[in-house]
């Protein structure tokens, strides 16, 4: 599940940093930084996920599973709420991405301490 869900979002933030590069550049002035910040972490979640899926091939730990959810779930506030800023102007999107951070980093922390563990 989170290969798969990691290759769909790094797909989708090439798409996204694509589009944003090609066709919204122009359009969205200074609000293109907010599109690019949120391609740029969407793809290194996508990589996050395929780590996260590799790692639970070689240690099947329950935190791995929340680690990989948590990034699911941050990646999709973070990420989802500055791209519905940059291009719907709804200021209060902006209150979302500090959700989607938490996640991300509760993510990162989850796959961290499950790498320090011992292997049983």
């Amino acid at each position: 599940m989170f290969a798969g869900l990691g290759a769909v979002f790094a797909l989708l933030a090439v798409a996204a940093g694509a589009f944003g590069a090609h066709t919204l550049r122009a359009g969205l002035g200074p609000d293109i930084a907010l599109f690019e910040t949120a391609a740029r972490y969407q793809m290194y979640h996508g990589l996050g996920l395929l780590v996260i899926a590799w790692a639970i091939t070689r240690r099947p730990l329950r935190l791995l599973n929340w680690a990989g959810w948590l990034m699911v779930a941050g990646t999709i506030l973070f990420s989802g709420s500055l791209y519905s800023l940059a291009l719907t102007k709804l200021r209060w999107m902006g209150a979302v991405a500090p959700l989607g951070g938490l996640a991300l980093i509760s993510g990162w922390l989850c796959l961290s301490v499950a790498m320090f563990r011992r292997s049983p």
